[in-house]
């Protein structure tokens, strides 16, 4: 295998919350740049369906995440792609969120909130008509969540947010010339200041004024 630095990551989407739900269902995938490849850990997970129980505001979802990515360039970051289903007054599963965030770029634990939407229908007879049948709008490629292209001619509503822990190891970046590590970045304060002679740089100056009116 050619040399690389590593990403590893670990954790558990934790729960989710949807005021108006009451139960759903969470897939999880990655997206990636193409200098990047996953060597390790599944490509894309199923939660079990899970209920809200009583007297608690949030859906517990448990779903453990693993994975490990290789790389030469951090460009386009690893990103967990969640999309959230359930069942509607019919009894249909219809999307019930989108939601996307960068793995961490710092070794540790970190907790994510994810803010969870979904795409709206472009008329209201679209709307009540997905309403009956059970065909909300959503997306055919839910990777358009990852990136702006596009975004910005879609309607969407907010639905909720869904909790994720994410553990993070970091192997060999300093190789490649990059440093994450709070601790041992350079701060802007540490680095000396040029020494300015003010007193030969306004003798410089008053000599030149008379030559440029001359």
């Amino acid at each position: 295998m050619k040399s690389a630095f590593v990403l590893l990551l670990s954790g558990q989407i934790e729960t989710a919350q949807f005021p108006s739900l009451n139960n759903c269902y969470c897939k999880y995938s990655y997206v990636y740049g193409n200098d990047w490849e996953q060597i390790g850990g599944l490509d894309e997970g199923l939660s079990a369906k899970c209920e809200r129980a009583t007297h608690r505001d949030c859906i517990v979802i448990g779903l453990p995440i693993e994975a490990t990515f290789t790389s030469t360039n951090p460009f386009r970051w690893p990103q967990l792609l969640l999309s959230c289903y359930g069942s509607d007054t019919f009894g249909n599963d219809v999307v019930r969120g989108y939601g996307a965030v960068h793995i961490p770029t710092v070794p540790g634990r970190r907790v994510r909130r994810i803010a969870m939407f979904v795409p709206e229908a472009s008329t209201s007879v679209q709307k009540f008509v997905a309403w009956i049948t059970g065909k909300r709008a959503e997306f055919v490629d839910p990777r358009i969540v990852t990136s702006a292209n596009g975004r910005h001619v879609t309607r969407v509503r907010s639905q909720g947010f869904v909790n994720v822990t994410m553990n993070v190891v970091l192997k060999d970046l300093k190789k490649y010339g990059y440093d994450v590590i709070p601790s041992s970045i350079a701060r802007i304060s540490e680095f000396p200041l040029p020494k300015f002679d003010l007193k030969s740089t306004l003798d410089k100056v008053s000599t030149l004024i008379p030559c440029f009116f001359s």
